[in-house]
């Protein structure tokens, strides 16, 4: 019920998506997945700027 009452859902993964492979088979949201493997932290810039691109999507 959560997920789906926002219009885009985004998620930080620090592998190769599999929670969002998850989140869209068992909630049936379009959940896009912001991915890195390269062992370090994300930093706020990088999810920042992650975000304004899922949100100015169409």
């Amino acid at each position: 019920e959560v997920l789906k009452q926002y219009d885009k859902v985004v998620i930080p993964e620090m592998n190769l998506g599999q929670l969002a492979t998850l989140i869209r088979a068992r909630f049936l949201v379009d959940a896009h997945s912001h991915t890195q493997i390269n062992g370090m932290p994300f930093k706020a810039e990088q999810l920042a700027t992650a975000l304004k691109e899922a949100i100015d999507a169409r």
